[in-house]
């Protein structure tokens, strides 16, 4: 009995550090900004679907909810903070829609079960990836107006990165459910 409590206390711990690792990772991603045409590309939507595909959606949804929180609260952890600003009125700008697409992508990411199939596995992170944009794209034209090109504002410029991160992520999460074994 006292064995299992160790294990369960244990198993407590790995997740805490799961969640705020994963939640520095999202960080860390969200400011390496690498020169790409025509905008610049962050590893964010990489780091969500990486975390979801490798912990699941629990873990994965813990981990993106902690890293909102961190900056919904004022912790400089989004992609154009503390330049831009931070906090609330930073979340509800123009990224608000991307930012709570990272919930969908990473739920979506974490829940579905990946296999040796290449193709099956690119629809899913495709399926993931789109409900940031869609929830983005949904936001922005709230936010700036319908009458705007909200598509070419708001996800035509990303969707080379997009593309290059989803071919990679293909080939890596086969391999990731080793993760979620440490748990």
């Amino acid at each position: 009995m006292e064995n299992v409590k160790i294990l369960q206390i244990q198993k407590i711990f790995k997740i805490f550090f799961i969640i705020i690792f994963g939640s520095l990772l999202i960080t860390l991603s969200a400011k390496i900004k690498i020169p790409f045409y025509p905008v610049p590309m962050t590893m964010q939507t990489f780091m969500i679907i990486l975390i979801g595909a490798s912990f699941g959606y629990k873990i994965g949804l813990a981990t993106v909810s902690v890293y909102l929180f961190e900056g919904i609260i004022g912790l400089p952890v989004f992609s154009n903070s503390p330049e831009k600003g931070t906090g609330l009125v930073y979340f509800t700008g123009p990224t608000m829609g991307y930012l709570l697409g990272f919930l969908g992508a990473v739920f979506f990411a974490g829940y579905f079960k990946y296999n040796k199939n290449p193709f099956l596995n690119f629809i899913k992170i495709v399926f993931s990836i789109f409900t940031i944009y869609l929830l983005g794209i949904v936001w922005l034209g709230y936010l700036i107006g319908w009458d705007k090109p909200i598509f070419k504002l708001g996800a035509e410029p990303f969707l080379l990165a997009e593309f290059l991160k989803i071919i990679i992520l293909t080939i890596l999460i086969p391999h990731l459910s080793k993760l979620r074994k440490i748990i």
